[in-house]
């Protein structure tokens, strides 16, 4: 399994060529952040050249999909962000759907499905990955529109583009709707990108109450090709976390 640290979160407030240069004095080469509106890309790209390291995966611009009157900024925050993705070599982009606005569920749900048609053929020519994440509501999300896979997976469905798919976040998902195993089985051929931490408390994936062990046996059993992404908030020193993910996930130096 390939993984992928996300450096906003496990290295958070520190600075982002330092927290590089510890994913990989740790044996890791991939890395993930949220925004780019906040990171100096061009430090960034030029230290990818001298480093060599890969980036997985980041954040569109945070605009909302269930409102139609913003669809036409956030594909024009779409296309600004695949310059960026061409740059640092990414090839997979992360998007949330935004806000519940209060309005009936299925015309939200009409206005994501819509401006991920949109963005398909941009994607497609493009060759990247949009993926669309899930949020727990129970615990760190409330009032954002999507929360479970099955519902994530109905609207790729609707989409019906292979550049369209599903973060499948672990950590979220057990809080919102468990049964993790068998969903991961059902969506894998949508799912294009995972995030792991562990619950309660969003911390290391030893500390959790997910037998992550198991899990990624699972994925690994069903020849998943993606990054697993290591996405929370440590207790520990960050090299006690990678050191057990590289473990559990059998990552090979």
């Amino acid at each position: 399994m390939k993984i992928s640290v996300c450096i906003d979160a496990v290295y958070a407030g520190k600075d982002i060529t330092a927290a590089i240069d510890d994913v990989m004095a740790n044996g890791l080469d991939t890395i993930e952040f949220w925004g780019w509106e906040d990171k100096d890309i061009q430090k960034l790209a030029q230290y990818q050249k001298e480093k060599g390291f890969r980036v997985a995966a980041f954040c569109t611009k945070f605009i909302s999909l269930t409102d139609p009157l913003l669809r036409g900024d956030y594909v024009k925050g779409l296309e600004e962000t695949l310059e960026i993705a061409e740059r640092l070599n990414c090839r997979c982009l992360i998007t949330q759907t935004g806000a519940d606005t209060g309005k009936d569920r299925e015309i939200q749900k009409k206005s994501l499905i819509e401006g991920l048609k949109a963005c398909a053929p941009i994607l497609e020519k493009k060759g990247v990955t949009l993926v669309v994440e899930p949020l727990n509501l129970r615990v760190d999300h409330q009032g954002y529109f999507l929360s479970g896979s099955d519902e994530a997976a109905e609207i790729l469905k609707e989409v019906g583009s292979p550049n369209v798919k599903m973060l499948f976040d672990i950590y979220h998902q057990q809080i919102t709707e468990g049964d993790l195993i068998r969903r991961i089985r059902k969506y894998l051929p949508c799912i294009g990108h995972f995030h792991a931490a562990g619950n309660p408390g969003r911390h290391e994936l030893y500390q959790s109450e997910i037998n992550y062990p198991y899990v990624f046996q699972a994925i690994e059993n069903e020849a998943y090709e993606g990054y697993m992404g290591l996405e929370y908030f440590p207790e520990d020193a960050p090299e006690a976390g990678l050191v057990y993910a590289k473990k559990v996930s059998g990552w090979k130096e």
